[in-house]
């Protein structure tokens, strides 16, 4: 039986799946990756990206935040690619219990997805900095546009709105970390999937895991391969366009 087959076997096998991606879950999309030869870090802007999406960045330069957020976070017309679509199925067949996510982007909730831990957040939730209101993502994106200077304020007291995503030097949410580990803790099989396992401290998600069916799905190397019990140096979309749900 080769690696792809045995992949499928699992998935048929198993009651209990959980699923734990990061960016390549959504290249096929068509949003930019970070660390990848074409992707944002490798990208010439006048700052470093990982300063641009930093707290204090944000705080003292909330307008060059907002030119690079909405050219390069916001992606306008990105859809749920076969990966994302399959993984809602799975969860609906009763299969599936949870998606953890490294993602902002909120594609797996329009796939279908009900349970997903967005452990960086989501560009889905945005609030008033001053007095708490809350926007969605395209109702930023309108206000960033009609903006002069493309910062987003609120309508209701002109504070600056800020994304529920998680930026360098925040910490991440307990309770949504609490669900991760607890889900992929009691997970029959793990399967992760377009990450390079070098973040932390999601990576170390991988850690909480108990069974014997860990599959590693990347298109190159991570830290991790030595210790799955398969892995699989494919993209995605082929791989979830074989599952059968």
């Amino acid at each position: 039986m080769d690696k792809l087959d045995q992949f499928l076997e699992w998935v048929k096998e198993s009651k209990r799946i959980v699923f734990f991606g990061g960016a390549g879950v959504s290249t096929e999309s068509g949003i930019p990756d970070f660390r990848s030869v074409d992707g944002l870090y490798n990208q010439k802007y006048s700052y470093p990206p990982e300063m641009i999406l930093s707290h204090s960045f944000f705080v003292n330069n909330p307008s060059e935040f907002y030119r690079f957020y909405r050219d390069k976070i916001l992606i306008d017309g990105a859809e749920p690619n076969i990966t994302h679509k399959k993984l809602a199925e799975l969860e609906a067949a009763g299969k599936l219990t949870a998606v953890v996510t490294q993602n902002i982007d909120g594609l797996h909730q329009k796939a279908g997805s009900k349970t997903v831990f967005e452990v960086h957040g989501t560009v889905a939730r945005n609030f008033c900095t001053h007095c708490h209101k809350m926007f969605t993502g395209d109702e930023v994106k309108e206000l960033i546009d009609k903006s002069p200077l493309r910062l987003p304020e609120c309508d209701n007291c002109g504070g600056l709105i800020k994304p529920d995503v998680v930026l360098y030097e925040e910490g991440l949410d307990d309770e949504v970390w609490a669900g991760a580990t607890r889900h992929i803790r009691e997970a029959d099989m793990l399967i992760v999937g377009g990450t390079s396992l070098v973040v932390y401290p999601a990576a170390g998600l991988i850690n909480y895991y108990r069974g014997s069916k860990l599959v590693l799905i990347n298109k190159s190397e991570t830290p991790y391969d030595h210790e799955a019990n398969l892995v699989l140096h494919m993209a995605l979309g082929e791989v979830f366009s074989k599952v059968v749900c």
